[in-house]
């Protein structure tokens, strides 16, 4: 199940997943995975929404049409305040960026009413041109490496199945 759906007017539907967990989320995880392998299924726009996701993550993923927004803080329940102030003590956890609050941010804010919108549509297009990859990949019909190389090269207009030019014909009567 997804966290959210959004209808755009042009778009269409985005699928968003939110993530707040402590560790950073790169291109093979299995959130992502399954994020990708839902929005292909439903032909929703993926949005991916964490709190750490290295460029890598928003190279690739981006490149493919999915929209990727970091939120740089774990956000915990008010009702939550005595542990979050154990854990950002920097002899208990040092987690600095925990943030307390039952709302989003006013960047978030802006990501999803303002930002998200504005690409959505440019986004779709790319979705579209990939989505053959992003359905094989969240599926499990190809590993990270297979589908990062594959983005790589369709989005450089190149051969997919590899990196190295193709063999000559060789001439018989040499």
């Amino acid at each position: 199940m997804l966290d959210f759906l959004v209808l755009h007017a042009h778009a269409g539907f985005l699928g968003i997943e939110c993530k707040n967990v402590r560790e950073w989320m790169y291109p093979n995880r299995d959130e992502i995975r399954e994020l990708l392998m839902k929005c292909t299924v439903l032909d929703c726009l993926p949005v991916f929404i964490a709190r750490r996701i290295p460029f890598v993550t928003f190279k690739l993923l981006n490149t493919a049409g999915v929209l990727v927004h970091q939120t740089y803080n774990q956000l915990m329940p008010e009702t939550a305040a005595e542990i979050v102030n154990l854990v950002r003590h920097k002899d208990m956890l040092g987690y600095h960026d925990i943030r307390l609050g039952n709302n989003p941010d006013t960047r978030l804010l802006k990501f999803i009413t303002t930002d998200m919108m504005n690409v959505a549509l440019e986004a779709r297009e790319k979705f579209e041109h990939y989505k053959d990859l992003l359905a094989e990949f969240g599926s499990g019909i190809i590993p990270y490496h297979v589908f990062a190389a594959k983005i790589r090269r369709r989005s450089k207009g190149q051969k997919e199945e590899n990196d190295w030019p193709e063999e000559e014909e060789p001439d018989l009567f040499d």
